[in-house]
């Protein structure tokens, strides 16, 4: 969906105000999430690996829009393909909240109507999320590993072994020209500490989220796996 200048500035100007009102608070919030997402998980249940909270999942990516609008313009596209594929996905969580509770059902619906691989399919939309979710826990671990590496270098690393794959050469080349857009390191990692936060404490939640986010991406790629998902492509 193209949007024009006039909505892509107030887009930018909506963000910047989240920025002021929340400054800092996105790594604490989506460690929160994640671990209320655990802990959602039914334990008595022996097919608990196949329980994805919707609600809680689509607030971690909520969370990581927060964080790539930090890196700037150069994620926009991204940031946008984010949104609309929870907007994706809460719309037809709305039809039966209480079926629709669990991402993999909707993975089933699609399935069993032949739609999951459509381009409008929540199961598409599910699969981006989770890349998205991808890219950003590579990221957050080359920060996490050296809070002083050149930002352009770990948002280029992070997105060659997680997005790239799957873009075909339009998107590719697109990301290549906004990679000159991205802060320094310092100036983003000033974006993400909070208040009351230094370096350490900052590298301390970032280790803390991304000891999160890989058993929890690991079941979630196991289930794109087992739904013949995982190899989707842009279209």
């Amino acid at each position: 969906m193209q949007l024009s200048v006039e909505e892509l500035g107030d887009i930018e100007a909506k963000m910047k105000r989240r920025r002021e009102m929340e400054k800092g608070s996105e790594i604490r919030s989506a460690i929160e999430e994640l671990s209320m997402t655990i802990k959602l998980k039914p334990k008595d249940n022996p097919d608990a690996s196949s329980h994805v909270p919707t609600k809680p999942f689509l607030h971690v990516c909520n969370l990581v829009l927060q964080v790539l609008d930090k890196i700037g313009p150069t994620m926009l596209v991204l940031r946008q393909d984010i949104h609309q594929n929870v907007q994706r996905l809460e719309k037809l969580c709305e039809v039966n909240p209480s079926l629709y509770s669990n991402v993999v059902e909707m993975l089933k619906k699609e399935a069993s109507e032949g739609n999951a691989r459509k381009v409008s399919s929540c199961s598409r939309a599910f699969v981006w999320l989770t890349r998205s979710l991808d890219f950003t826990e590579a990221l957050l671990q080359r920060l996490a590993r050296n809070l002083e590496q050149k930002m352009e270098q770990a948002v280029e690393e992070s997105y060659n072994i997680t997005l790239k794959p799957w873009h075909g050469w339009i998107s590719s080349a697109a990301f290549k020209v906004a990679l000159k857009l991205v802060p320094d390191n310092i100036t983003f990692i000033n974006l993400l500490l909070a208040k009351d936060e230094n370096y350490d404490t900052l590298k301390e939640e970032m280790q803390t989220l991304i000891s999160l986010l890989g058993p929890f991406l690991e079941e979630i790629h196991s289930i794109l796996r087992l739904h013949r998902l995982d190899m989707l492509k842009s279209p």
